[in-house]
């Protein structure tokens, strides 16, 4: 997880249209939720606005929308960064928590099956070793 440095505090009214993610990360989850629903309240207002009027609120709905996203966003992965701290010195993480393989990388031998040697194989190897040549100068 990447900790970014936090920005000066900037007193902003959050509520009026798009918000920056830079001064989400410096709350707290009460803070955010309530964030949340307070644009969740807007985004249902200028729905019902947009299907009342003629005037088109699309701009704001839009924005409004991409707000909620953000906000979710850093609640997520706030929450995410807890788990990771939470898992950190177990023995097992949850699967979405695990650094990201292919599945031919989960699949593979671990490193003590790769080098398991049959008897047979090492009785060849300690009676008959790799020889060694020398070339002779001519």
């Amino acid at each position: 997880m990447i900790i970014y440095p936090a920005p000066p505090p900037i007193s902003v009214k959050m509520s009026s249209g798009k918000v920056k993610a830079s001064q989400l990360w410096n709350k707290n989850k009460d803070e955010l939720t309530k964030q949340l629903g307070e644009l969740k309240t807007e985004l249902g207002q200028l729905r019902i606005q947009k299907i009342a009027s003629s005037g088109s609120k699309l701009n704001k709905i839009h924005d409004i929308r991409k707000s909620i996203a953000r906000v979710l966003t850093v609640i997520n992965a706030k929450q995410r960064a807890q788990l990771r701290l939470f898992y950190k010195n177990k023995k097992y993480a949850p699967l979405d928590l695990r650094a990201k393989q292919t599945r031919a990388i989960r699949r593979r031998l671990s490193a003590a099956d790769a080098a398991l040697v049959t008897e047979k194989a090492k009785k060849r190897t300690v009676h008959f070793p790799q020889r060694k040549f020398a070339v002779k100068a001519a």
